[in-house]
């Protein structure tokens, strides 16, 4: 036994896992592959021309941050150096608000849906050649409407979701009797000629639905961490409606932002309005009581004022000197008429203001001086002199009346005067009372006035802001579409289904291999038991085939022509042999090829020209006879039934064509083969066989099933246990391998049988020469099926090629 193992363990000593082989046992299967890649590349052309086609749009925009604005008063280097105070992730909340978007969707219709329908393909379009509007869909809708519209030459043809159909002529569109939830004109400038027959659909989305389509479709984030600038991408089929639902999303952050501004300054103007009609109200009051009080004290201004009672009072005490000079005069005129008892002359122009009294004193001064003259030439009594003296004494007598009547009225003049002097001492003494009461009245006007005129210069610094309230958003790219694809991509589907492709059938056969239960190659078995020696291997045939010629060349032939070379290594030279050697042919279940195995081992050794006999040892299910045109009922049974007649009788040699080989069939199925097998009868016949055949090759019954094995194995000089690749199961070695352990089988060795199906690495024959010229014409067949099939695949996707970009041209020509 050590003997065999060590001839054989190059099996053992390989390594259990190539990578060749692990390829091997994948490609095997490469049908498979090439079938679902195929099918997966063509499943990716249709997706590729079927699938709707999205574009990327993006925008920027930068979030103006009013706390970076220049001020002289701070720290220079915080004007470089300070982070921005934006909380960008709110700036992002109301780019994605409900609010926001409601006003979007309304301006841009987004609650109407166009399609272009197209034999295969069903696309959404932003040009259509009509527009729906004034829809009476309900916001509080669950399922949107869905119209066909046809173009035709009179009007619409409009069919809805229950196949009810409508039409609208082109010279009625306004009319309320198209039965129609909405009203459709087509647009201006649009010649609907070169539309008809078109079919398109409309779908009318509830309002609620559209604004949150939008809000899950419309992506906001910020270029990096501690950037100010915003990117808004969207995803769709129309580049332009992305376009246009970008500017317009911007277009209305920016009006948001621009009416959060100027709202602070239009409530800044109500508060100053407020309270420009309190201050009116206050200044008109202080205004009235600065009048009335200026009224009331004969008050203009309060320097002038006081200028004008101080030049009065200057004025009156001038005059009250005046006065007061004047009767000092008079009374010095008087005293000079009432002392001076001759007609001597009067003083004159002594600087009396009243011109009678001075007219008087000088007609009395010139009749003295005539009196004079007259004096020196005339007598006292002369009449001349006397008549002058009269009239002197008269003139005296006038200029007194008229001095007195001067006296008196310079006396009521300076009473006048001193009543006034008076009064403008009095004013002038109360005057800082009023200037007191006066300047807190001014002062009072004056705050209010103030106070109003910053009040007036804030409100029209308010209403400048709020005209040109200064945009909060600065555009950096309005919306542009890639023209690139998002979805279908080449350079990604035809990959990802070429992997899906490979990947499919690889997974799909990992799981077979995983949860697969049965022994498929010499590493299964050398895994499962390593130590029990595998003596050879058997490859795979469609059809259970036997060699029965002697020269037979047929990979069969060889293979077992290599396991009986393996067996009598084993065994040692034939010509030593002093009697013939038992080989026992066994399995752990039927159908693993044990019957089909002893029957090719007993040809191939004929080989050798040595006598061969092959025994049916299955006494309960007999197949050796299966593989004969003849059918005997004599055979190892009848001579266990009945020792006493000659062991040879129930071999034959008719229909071998080997002169090498006999055969005993089984017999018929006796009711107790256990005890036929146990008793001496079947040592007697091993005996006697092994005397006159060089080998006994003894087809067995299941070991697993029946005990029937067990009791002929001590016969054996050589077991060979059978398992078949793709077969066995892993759990049945098991029981091989407890039997080896307890020694029931002599010299129990592995056989593996049917390896190598759709497995190049067996057929080992074809490579090096050996087996059947039909076995080249085999190779020449398959190289041949895969060229052709190389070559259907390689026109078949340039053709695929060609059609795709020929309807793409066609499409694209007909959107346009």
């Amino acid at each position: 036994m050590d003997e065999l193992k060590d001839s054989f363990d190059y099996f053992e000593k390989k390594d259990l896992f190539s990578l060749t082989d692990a390829f091997m046992k994948y490609f095997r299967y490469w049908p498979f592959f090439l079938g679902m890649t195929l099918l997966s590349l063509f499943i990716g052309f249709l997706y590729m021309r079927y699938a709707s086609v999205t574009f990327l749009t993006m925008a920027k925009i930068k979030i103006i941050d009013d706390t970076k604005e220049l001020d002289i008063a701070k720290d220079p280097s915080t004007l470089f150096w300070s982070d921005s105070k934006i909380n960008m992730d709110n700036e992002i909340e109301i780019l994605k608000s409900y609010r926001l978007l409601d006003q979007v969707v309304n301006d841009l219709d987004l609650d109407i849906s166009y399609y272009y329908k197209g034999t295969f393909k069903t696309s959404e379009i932003w040009n259509q050649p009509f527009v729906v509007a004034d829809h009476l869909l309900s916001e509080e809708a669950i399922e949107p409407l869905w119209f066909e519209v046809e173009l035709k030459a009179e009007g619409f043809h409009i069919t809805d979701d229950y196949d009810r159909e409508y039409f609208v002529e082109y010279n009625n569109l306004g009319s309320s009797m198209t039965g129609l939830p909405f009203n459709i004109r087509p647009l201006e400038g649009i010649v609907l000629e070169e539309y008809e027959d078109v079919v398109y659909q409309v779908a009318i989305h509830p309002k609620k639905e559209a604004v949150m389509n939008l809000t899950n479709n419309l992506q906001v984030q910020p270029s990096n961490k501690k950037s100010e600038i915003l990117t808004l991408w969207l995803v769709g089929e129309s580049g332009q409606r992305s376009e246009d639902i970008l500017n317009k999303t911007i277009e209305k952050f920016n009006e948001d932002g621009i009416r959060d501004r100027q709202l602070i300054s239009k409530r800044t103007l109500d508060f100053l309005d407020e309270r420009f009609l309190y201050l009116s109200g206050e200044l008109d009051s202080i205004e009235a009581g600065k009048q009335g009080y200026k009224q009331a004290n004969n008050l203009s201004y309060i320097e002038e004022d006081a200028t004008s009672i101080l030049r009065k009072k200057s004025v009156a005490e001038d005059e009250v000197f005046d006065l007061e000079t004047q009767i000092t005069l008079s009374n010095l005129l008087k005293s000079a008429l009432v002392n001076e008892q001759s007609y001597s002359l009067l003083p004159s122009d002594v600087g009396l203001e009243n011109s009678s009294i001075n007219n008087l004193v000088s007609e009395f001064n010139e009749l003295s001086l005539e009196r004079s003259k007259l004096m020196t030439s005339v007598g006292t009594n002369h009449p001349t002199l006397q008549d002058m003296n009269a009239q002197l004494e008269s003139a005296k007598q006038n200029i007194l009346k008229t001095l007195n009547v001067f006296r008196r009225q310079l006396g009521s003049s300076l009473k006048k005067l001193d009543e006034q002097k008076d009064l403008a001492n009095d004013m002038f003494s109360r005057l800082p009372e009023k200037e007191k009461m006066l300047r807190s009245i001014e002062r009072q006007q004056s705050i209010k006035e103030k106070l109003f005129l910053l009040l007036l210069q804030k409100r029209e610094e308010a209403a400048v802001n709020y005209a040109i309230t200064a945009p909060s958003i600065k555009i950096v790219d309005y919306g542009l579409t890639q023209k690139k694809p998002v979805s279908p991509k080449k350079l990604i589907t035809y990959p990802i289904c070429l992997f899906l492709g490979l990947a499919i059938p690889f997974l799909v056969l990992y799981v077979r291999f995983t949860f697969d239960n049965k022994i498929h190659e010499r590493k299964d078995l050398i895994q499962t038991n390593s130590e029990i020696p595998i003596i050879g291997e058997i490859p795979f045939f469609e059809n259970d085939k036997r060699f029965l010629e002697v020269n037979d060349r047929s990979v069969l032939a060889e293979s077992y022509r290599l396991l009986s070379a393996n067996i009598i290594y084993h065994l040692g030279k034939v010509s030593e042999y002093a009697n013939g050697k038992v080989i026992l042919v066994t399995s752990s279940v039927k159908g693993e090829g044990k019957t089909l195995t002893a029957l090719n081992l007993a040809f191939a050794l004929t080989s050798l020209k040595k006598k061969i006999l092959i025994v049916g040892g299955d006494l309960r299910n007999p197949k050796l006879q299966t593989f004969f045109d003849q059918s005997s009922e004599l055979g190892l049974s009848h001579y266990l039934l009945y020792p006493e007649i000659d062991w040879k009788e129930p071999i034959t040699a008719n229909g071998l064509r080997n002169k090498y080989l006999q055969v005993c069939f089984t017999g018929k199925v006796p009711h107790n083969p256990s005890e036929l097998l146990s008793g001496n009868a079947f040592g007697t016949f091993i005996e006697n066989a092994k005397k006159e055949y060089d080998f006994v090759v003894i087809d067995t019954a299941p070991t697993m099933l029946v005990s029937d094995t067990l009791l002929i194995a001590p016969f054996a000089d050589i077991t060979l246990f059978v398992t078949r690749a793709n077969y066995t199961k892993k759990k049945l070695l098991e029981f091989s391998k407890e039997i080896f352990a307890q020694n029931k089988l002599r010299n129990m060795v592995y056989l593996l049988n049917g390896v190598g199906h759709n497995d190049k690495e067996y057929n080992y024959g074809y490579e090096y020469g050996y087996g059947e010229v039909e076995s080249f014409e085999v190779i020449n067949k398959k190289n041949l099926i895969y060229g052709t099939l190389k070559k259907l695949y390689v026109k078949y996707i340039s053709f695929g090629r060609k059609t795709f970009d020929k309807m793409k041209t066609i499409i694209f020509r007909k959107n346009s």
